[in-house]
């Protein structure tokens, strides 16, 4: 029992950093998705969590595999990026699933977009970039806040209201 408690020390020590950024991922990715659940779009808290995580998750795979696998022979050459490069694609499948035309309304862009950057979020902070990640995030929120404040002004001066709008 205490050879099992002293691996799993071990283990954890080296690697407690890819923890760590499992949940930084799962945090910003329910913040992204707080931000949807709040105007009842279709995919929301949940929806972007597990992008974000799954996208930490496959670049922190992509990225130690090669560490790990990468000197098993002396030709061997692996590319770390390469399994994550491949997030993007089904990214834009699963996107591609929340936009919605009827007649000749699109809906569902954001939401798509919000899945892709989602998907960036998890592969930056499973590469290790918090900084920018987290700096892209905030800055990201609050040109989203605006944006909301000169739509609803656009809308209320088009309809001629002065009452509030979500």
């Amino acid at each position: 029992m205490e050879v099992l408690h002293s691996l799993y020390e071990l283990y954890w020590l080296t690697h407690y950093e890819m923890f760590i950024r499992v949940v930084i991922s799962a945090l910003l990715g329910f913040l992204i998705g707080w931000d949807r659940e709040a105007k009842s779009k279709p995919a929301g808290l949940k929806t972007y969590m597990y992008v974000c995580v799954a996208s930490t998750l496959i670049t922190l795979i992509s990225i130690y595999s090669v560490q790990k696998f990468g000197s098993i022979g002396d030709r061997t050459m692996m590319d770390p990026m390469r399994l994550t490069s491949q997030i993007v694609a089904g990214l834009g499948f699963l996107g591609a699933g929340v936009i919605l035309k009827d007649g000749l309304q699109v809906k569902g862009l954001t939401s798509a977009a919000m899945i892709l950057f989602a998907g960036g979020v998890g592969i930056g902070i499973g590469a290790g970039f918090y900084g920018i990640v987290i700096f892209t995030v905030t800055v990201s929120m609050l040109m989203a806040r605006i944006g909301h404040l000169v739509e609803r002004r656009k809308y209320m001066r088009s309809t001629g209201r002065s009452e509030n709008i979500k």
